[in-house]
């Protein structure tokens, strides 16, 4: 092989390897692609739908209300039956004392606006739409739970998450608040099918005070 097919070949070579190197950083530190699975965020994200997650901007900007955000499955719960991330959105921080009951949310005493939820009948947020809450997650002092209300405290470095498709969501209101550890990143970008390219934006709640002092884990 001559000076010339050498310097090609090497060429290509180190083009594969960039490239490849290029990838894993892309992927496992800045943004990464999630299929949805099952329909827990109808009608915000439909099942098949693609998205980007962002893995980058947590790093500097802590998760807030309203965000989309991408996590671990909690232990003994799966996903439409497979084990893979779930996807819901943050209702409550560190601190924050949510209460559901009589068909709302309501975030340190009050009632948030939530125009993007669904259920299968029209009706408001259900305490057990999904279930009852895990007695290991009661037994933790965080929640209570009753047929009719479910309320928790946030403890510090946990998120209290809920899907938008309220009555199909297995979420905060059965496995409690989830660990921020646990969280992938934020759904950035809705990129498949084509035709729904947008981004996915978060919730605005408006009026809600500041949550107490967070209680430790």
């Amino acid at each position: 092989m001559n000076n010339r097919w050498r310097g090609c070949l090497i060429e290509i070579v180190e083009t594969v390897l960039l490239t490849a190197i290029i990838f894993f950083v892309v992927q496992h530190f800045v943004a990464q692609p999630y299929q949805i699975i099952g329909i827990s965020m109808e009608n915000t994200l439909s099942g098949d739908q693609m998205v980007l997650v962002d893995k980058l901007s947590p790093v500097f900007t802590d998760y807030r209300r309203g965000d989309v955000i991408v996590f671990s499955p909690p232990a003994g719960h799966l996903e439409d039956g497979k084990d893979v991330p779930f996807i819901k959105r943050v209702i409550g921080v560190p601190g924050d004392l949510v209460d559901v009951r009589g068909g709302s949310v309501y975030v340190n005493g009050v009632k948030i606006s939530e125009p993007y939820t669904f259920t299968d009948d029209g009706s408001g947020t259900q305490a057990h739409a999904a279930g009852l809450m895990d007695q290991s997650v009661i037994s933790s002092g965080a929640c209570t739970s009753t047929d009719n209300e479910v309320k928790c405290r946030v403890p510090a470095g946990d998120l209290f998450v809920m899907g938008d498709h309220r009555n199909q969501s297995t979420d905060s209101r059965v496995f409690g608040p989830i660990a921020k550890s646990t969280v992938i990143g934020r759904a950035w970008l809705r990129y498949w099918p084509l035709s729904g390219l947008s981004w996915v934006t978060p919730a605005q709640y408006s009026g809600i005070p500041s949550p107490a002092p967070s209680p430790s884990k």
